[in-house]
């Protein structure tokens, strides 16, 4: 046998793994030392190669002259940032018009039903349904009008995109509605919007919309129209508060019947009114223009340039909500470029099956669903045998994604991964994930274990989703990549915690073409969010890292997010919590990586001992502070008046710590106003903490 032969015979992907393969053989079946070198030969011949990254990974930004520490990325020929990338694309109008050219009118909008294959809409035919539903609304007497919102209450499908493409034809503006707001929300979105039509997927949402008119809620809401079938007591409901209930189909027809010019919008012109959920107050809505979403989407393909290339070949899988900014964007760079869009069933637990059956190449995940992904493989390697080879397996793809490589055809990927691979349905190239921070050995395992490219990016609604994202070839992970193209980052100081722009931290501020016009009807919370110079102050503390890329370290204000991507209030939640009798202090915290809250209890040292003498518990008080069933006692008292006083699910704690010191100023837990100091807190308590998330099962 030839070495190189021999070498294919064994497929060892890292001449390291030859090496400890060989020295496990009897001495007389060694291959020699003429022939080992040989060996080595052909292995540097055919080592995987790198992926040439499009800059200097040590540099990633640079500084912007004049710019009061801002940086941009270094991809840019000037300080200017990117508006666009394409000169014939500046609205999401002329992307999706690009793509009807690019793809040569191939697939465009894909759905299916259980245990059937995808079924494909073209992109003439959605440009015709599209024209057919803005036709209608202007049958309807709505107008081609930047100023003319039309509400969407569904959940991702086919109708979506086509209401949202004949939205963007005629200069109307979208507003997304969703689930999770809860109705309250929904009504205030309704009539700050002022949204006289919503387009809803099913009758529920239909009926939840006309309680709101029946109950004087939402009065300016006249018609309503349904994607699915609908029985005539819909119909009464309607007509008895005086809604007009019409079927999706039946405003198809009817805007054929009245079919208009389109009236193309401006890149100043509003595409979406998006509102972001939030735990104290009414919701905001953001206002984003087509030049916002454009310039971001531009960004994206101008840092992925002769890497990424998305083209009529890709597909996406979209199951993360359109109501989000992020789905957005990623759905415009696959439009804009004549790729297919696949549309989950609508029920996240049927996820795998419909990853299987579209088979994606591009594949926009959440930590939540990672952190899922990661536990599950390892759930699955129950014996010491298998856990020990997924570890090996895995170190040896990560130091090949230390060295840039990233693939999914070596030995270990055929012999490990290769299953994993063909769960999310074997052709995924490039993931990317952003919305709250993903854990770095969670996204290093992945990355190594799926072998595709696998960005990570930072922003929110405010700035079109993203403002900061990997760059190709950096597959390191605990930071959130460089200033993308369409804007510059710069780092103000945070005095009260400590955050200095001189030392490289401080608030992320964001500038650029993808930032927001401001938040409708709000001027108040516009001023708090966007200054006078333009800048759009996240609330995020941020860090430069010396190779010019950001990492997220703090929350300037104290609110937060889970894992999942919800927002915390910590102090409201300690305010209900100290309702409580045996409670004295509490410390609400929360970590972007978990999905669940915890908490720091000092109990009153007055009352403990007669409210667990009460429930059969004795002892001093340092004693019952350490009684598992006085902290069981506790924490139960605690979320029931959690619940009493309306918190939702994920805001109540699931673990506690009984502390016998109170916080003060002394010992440094409290302001000289007896404000908490969140940081020393958390710094103070992090054994505690950690224990609590270590033990505690979800």
């Amino acid at each position: 046998m030839q070495a190189h032969e021999l070498f294919q015979y064994f497929r060892l992907p890292e001449l390291a793994d030859f090496r400890q393969y060989v020295r496990t053989l009897p001495t007389n079946t060694l291959v020699g030392f003429g022939a080992f070198a040989a060996l080595t030969t052909f292995w540097y011949a055919t080592r995987p190669k790198a992926l040439k990254p499009p800059c200097d990974l040590s540099l990633q930004s640079v500084e912007v002259a004049g710019g009061d520490g801002a940086r941009r990325s270094v991809l840019l020929a000037s300080d200017k940032p990117l508006d666009c990338f394409y000169d014939d694309v500046r609205t999401l109008y002329e992307g999706f018009q690009r793509g009807i050219h690019v793809s040569n009118n191939g697939p465009c909008l894909g759905s299916r039903k259980p245990d059937q294959p995808y079924e494909w809409l073209s992109y003439k035919q959605v440009e015709d349904l599209s024209e057919c539903v803005g036709s209608a609304l202007l049958h309807k007497g709505f107008r081609a009008a930047p100023d003319q919102f039309i509400g969407v209450f569904a959940q991702n499908r086919p109708e979506w995109v086509i209401i949202e493409q004949g939205c963007f034809a005629y200069s109307m503006v979208i507003v997304p509605l969703y689930d999770t707001l809860g109705s309250e929300a929904i009504a205030y979105i309704v009539n700050k919007a002022e949204l006289s039509v919503i387009f809803v997927d099913k009758p529920e949402k239909a009926n939840l919309l006309l309680e709101g008119v029946e109950n004087k809620l939402t009065p300016s809401l006249q018609i309503i129209v349904v994607m699915d079938s609908y029985g005539s007591s819909l119909l009464e409901r309607g007509k008895k508060c005086g809604v007009e209930i019409i079927s999706m189909k039946a405003m198809e027809d009817l805007g054929r019947a009245n079919r208009r010019k389109p009236k193309p919008p401006a890149p100043e012109d509003l595409a979406v009114i998006c509102f972001t959920s939030g735990t104290t107050g009414n919701p905001k809505g953001a206002m984003i223009t087509h030049g916002n979403i454009v310039s971001d989407s531009s960004a994206f393909v101008k840092m992925t340039e002769n890497i990424v290339n998305p083209s009529p070949d890709d597909v996406l899988i979209s199951f993360l909500p359109l109501a989000h900014m992020f789905e957005m964007v990623v759905e415009c760079v696959m439009l804009c470029h004549g790729a297919k869009i696949g549309f989950f069933q609508g029920d996240i637990r049927l996820l795998m099956d419909d990853l299987k059956a579209l088979q994606p190449t591009i594949f926009p995940v959440v930590p939540r669903l990672l952190n899922r992904m990661f536990d599950r493989i390892f759930g699955q390697a129950n014996t010491t045998l298998k856990r020990w080879l997924l570890d090996f397996a895995s170190k040896r793809k990560e130091a090949e994604l230390r060295s840039g490589v990233i693939r999914n055809n070596s030995l270990w990927d055929k012999l490990i991964f290769r299953k994993i691979q063909s769960s999310l349905g074997g052709k995924v190239r490039l993931m990317i994930t952003g919305a709250a921070p993903v854990s770095a050995t969670v996204l290093t395992f992945l990355r190594a274990a799926l072998g595709c490219q696998f960005y990570e990016g930072y922003g929110q609604t405010e700035c079109s989703a993203g403002c900061s994202l990997t760059v190709p070839g950096d597959w390191t992970a605990g930071h959130v990549g460089a200033p993308m193209p369409c804007n510059w980052i710069k780092l103000v100081d945070v005095e009260e915690m400590n955050y200095l722009a001189a030392k490289g931290e401080g608030e992320v501020c964001v500038k650029g073409p993808n930032v927001f016009q401001g938040y409708l009807k709000d001027p108040a919370k516009t001023a708090e969010a966007l200054d006078k110079d333009g800048w759009l102050h996240t609330g995020d503390i941020g860090k430069w890292l010396p190779n010019g890329t950001l990492k997220i370290i703090d929350r300037k204000k104290h609110l937060f997010k889970l894992a999942q991507g919800e927002y915390i209030a910590p102090e409201k939640i300690e305010n209900v919590y100290q309702r409580s009798e045996p409670v004295a202090q509490v410390f609400v915290h929360g970590e972007s990586l978990q999905s669940f809250l915890i908490a720091i209890v000092v109990p009153d040292i007055e009352t403990l001992g007669h409210w667990a003498r009460k429930r059969g518990l004795e002892g001093s008080f340092e004693e019952l502070c350490r009684n598992k069933d006085v902290r069981k006692a506790v924490l139960e008292d605690m979320v029931r008046i959690g619940k009493e006083s309306g918190l939702k699910a994920f805001e109540q704690v699931k673990g506690i710590y009984l502390c016998t010191e109170l916080f003060s100023v002394e010992n440094g837990l409290l302001t000289p106003t007896m404000k908490a100091k969140r940081p020393e807190l958390r710094n103070y308590f992090r054994s505690q903490i950690d224990e609590l998330y270590s033990t505690i099962k979800v």
